[in-house]
């Protein structure tokens, strides 16, 4: 497990990437609507160090069931999940998005280093909530193509309070990535140093881990997710791979499918 104390390491080399020619491709923040009709979900703030908002979305039910703390891709914001919240819901699993800064009602402008960072404040922050509602049931992390990244770092940093991780179209290295979408600067190609790796990061997890995978990925090619499941150590690991799905149909190739893999696998 990665101390608390080794949490920084991960955050300066991220640092290293947060510049204008990459957060602009990276990222596409968006903000939320005024109104966000027909939804139950609760809406909360977690403020950072540095006086940012970060946006969360609480889809809550029965307080002994597992709850899933979830990190979406680079494109989608929390209200995106007001659909698929009662579905998770229906298959007895609490569900709770958060959004990074710039997405959502969130402030700020999103970086590489302060989507980890963020993600160890909401975590404990998220953690507090739930304690005050009564929610005791196992608490997952799941992310889903960027915020598999953040994911995977909480289930490394704080894996003594996390019962198992979900990674769905997840990258095992940023460099690869950067790489397959054209936006590595040339004078970073010789710092090693500046990338970080998922797939080293999920070897400090001991716990279940389910990866889940488009075959037809274009963005994140499906041998990303498989690295990440033979990187597990721990004995508890499935690699779900979508036959016929893309980065962005995964739901609908999968259909109900995807959400009973994911309960099958969360009840163990």
């Amino acid at each position: 497990m990665t101390s608390q104390s080794e949490q920084p390491s991960v955050i300066s080399r991220a640092t290293a990437l947060d510049r204008p020619e990459i957060l602009k491709i990276l990222f596409h923040p968006r903000k939320a609507p005024i109104v966000s009709e027909g939804s139950r979900a609760d809406e909360i703030t977690v403020k950072t160090p540095d006086n940012a908002v970060i946006g969360c979305r609480l889809h809550l039910d029965a307080p002994e069931n597992p709850v899933i703390l979830f990190f979406h891709g680079n494109g989608e914001i929390a209200h995106d999940y007001d659909t698929i919240g009662p579905i998770y819901l229906s298959y007895g699993i609490n569900f709770v998005v958060a959004d990074y800064r710039g997405y959502g009602i969130s402030t700020g402008f999103p970086t590489i280093s302060n989507l980890f960072a963020d993600a160890y404040i909401v975590l404990d922050h998220i953690r507090n909530v739930l304690d005050g509602k009564g929610h005791k049931g196992p608490l997952w992390i799941m992310g889903r193509s960027l915020g598999s990244a953040p994911a995977i770092e909480l289930a490394a940093g704080k894996g003594g309070i996390i019962d198992g991780l979900i990674v769905e179209s997840g990258f095992a290295e940023v460099k690869d990535l950067l790489e397959r979408i054209g936006i590595l600067p040339h004078d970073l190609t010789g710092e090693p140093d500046a990338f970080f790796s998922s797939a080293d990061t999920i070897r400090h997890f001991n716990g279940p881990v389910l990866i889940i995978h488009a075959e037809h990925d274009h963005i994140i090619p499906v041998d990303h997710g498989r690295k990440l499941h033979d990187s597990v150590p721990g004995p508890v690991k499935k690699l779900e791979i979508i036959p016929g799905a893309d980065h962005n149909n995964i739901f609908a190739m999968a259909g109900m499918s995807y959400f009973e893999t994911i309960r099958n696998f969360v009840a163990g």
